[in-house]
């Protein structure tokens, strides 16, 4: 089951601290939010959060589950291209800001980790 919650992912990791620290707490953080009964429409990948669908991200297993199960992810094209990552995306939908902005409107709840 869906809700229209929409989860913004703008770094890579969550929060302030080392990267590896940042890297786990993203990794728990999705494995959680996968076990909940309420999975969210969509998660939204912009900045360096891009790096986080893409090839060596320790959180594409995750990433996957959720794409698996009906959840939207989309990135940013911009900041692919400008971190050189276009060809390695190995989960979601490549799009642009205009597809990012449509689904925090369309979202009831915004989420910015």
């Amino acid at each position: 089951m869906f809700d229209s919650t929409a989860i913004l992912f703008t770094s890579f990791g969550l929060g302030q601290g080392p990267a590896e620290l940042q890297q786990t707490l993203a990794g728990r953080f999705l494995v959680l939010l996968g076990e909940a009964d309420v999975l969210p429409r969509r998660l939204l990948f912009y900045t360096e959060g891009v790096r986080l669908v893409c090839e060596g991200s320790p959180v594409l297993e995750q990433l996957e589950a959720f794409e698996t199960r009906g959840v939207e992810l989309i990135i940013c094209s911009t900041c692919l291209d400008y971190y050189g990552l276009s060809e390695k995306v190995r989960v979601g939908i490549v799009g642009g800001m205009p597809d990012i902005i449509q689904a925090l409107a369309y979202a009831q709840k915004v989420i910015s980790v």
